[in-house]
């Protein structure tokens, strides 16, 4: 006796009558109030990184129905903004969570690629000035090109035996070193540093002092906080400030400093799945650093893009964990000169 065969839909079965199936799916059919409140980004924009993007995440493939391009990156962002596998994301674009995860994935992995190209520091002298002049600008602190310091991005633990990655405060994380100009443009990220190290150790070890001490400005410097040794190319905080001239140095420090500290609430705001709120980032420290990496290169997209509005504070669990700093000064005289000149010209 014959059985008969039933022919079943995928879809169906796995999501549902009504549901949005990969095909369907199409950025013109919705809302840019949707794709912001979905996916964190307008249509313009996400179709700025199909084109940036589009040839490395179309890969040959046997199966009939390879996940387009448009839509790998639909659910990279959606992961990054919210921070979450969640169902619904899926659901929305019409893949699983495993798909969602190997999107995610294919979507890093390219931008990190392109890392380079979106975050460095500038080299013609017009732009180089023109950083200068931005920065002097907040509070009249001259000579700066960048300003410098860390944030910690939780993550899972890598196993019971490396204990590389736990911070002062007992959690596991990645130590982050970044720059940024006076707008929070990104100019250097190193996201791979265990979350175990200082933040003066992780600059001592960082290509960015290579950078600096062997081929960068020689007439102007980074700003850095009290966790750092003052160098000739990175100005300090005074630990003790007695004078009028050296009180108010340290006030123009400090208010030009707070920019880093403004660009990392943006981020952490935007990109959802590094603020801790909805848990550490589970994947490797390798393939977490990644991530970190991938967010700073849209950020810096995003201001390319006028998408420049500082955002309010993150409420994520993963703060920034209190360095127990003793005052970090130089024993360099060439530095401790060149800050006193500084004090001396422009302060006084």
């Amino acid at each position: 006796m014959a059985v008969p065969i039933a022919v079943l839909d995928c879809d169906l079965l796995l999501y549902g009558r009504g549901h949005r199936t990969l095909d369907r799916f199409k950025l013109e059919d919705v809302t840019d109030e949707y794709l912001v409140s979905t996916y964190g980004f307008p249509r313009q924009f996400i179709y700025y990184l199909v084109d940036l993007l589009g040839d490395s995440l179309s890969r040959p493939t046997q199966r009939s129905r390879a996940i387009s391009p448009e839509t790998q990156i639909l659910a990279a962002l959606g992961f990054y903004t919210s921070g979450s596998f969640q169902t619904r994301m899926g659901d929305a674009i019409g893949i699983s969570q495993a798909s969602m995860s190997r999107c995610v994935a294919n979507v890093t992995e390219a931008l990190v690629e392109r890392a380079s190209q979106f975050i460095h520091f500038p080299e013609d002298e017009a732009t180089v000035q023109s950083l200068k002049d931005d920065f002097y600008g907040l509070a009249g602190m001259p000579g700066v090109l960048g300003v410098v310091d860390c944030t910690h991005v939780a993550i899972k633990a890598p196993n019971a035996e490396d204990l590389s990655y736990v911070n002062r405060k007992g959690l596991h994380s990645l130590n982050c070193l970044m720059v940024c100009d006076a707008r929070g443009v990104l100019l250097s990220a190193e996201t791979h540093w265990p979350g175990s190290l200082p933040d003066c150790t992780v600059l001592q070890q960082a290509a960015l002092t290579s950078q600096f001490e062997t081929e960068l400005h020689k007439d102007g410097w980074l700003l850095g906080d009290s966790s750092f040794f003052l160098r000739t190319w990175l100005m300090t905080p005074l630990h003790i400030p007695e004078t009028p001239a050296e009180y108010r140095y340290n006030m123009a420090h400090s208010a030009t400093h707070n920019v880093i500290e403004r660009t990392f609430r943006t981020i952490r705001s935007r990109f959802r799945c590094l603020d801790g709120s909805k848990g550490t980032l589970q994947y490797s420290p390798e393939k977490s650093s990644h991530i970190v990496l991938a967010c700073c290169v849209l950020h810096n997209i995003s201001l390319e893009h006028g998408l420049d509005v500082w955002s309010s504070p993150a409420t994520g669990h993963m703060e920034q964990p209190e360095e127990e700093y003793e005052q970090m000064e130089s024993m360099d005289s060439e530095a401790c000169r060149i800050r006193q000149e500084l004090l001396l010209t422009h302060f006084s």
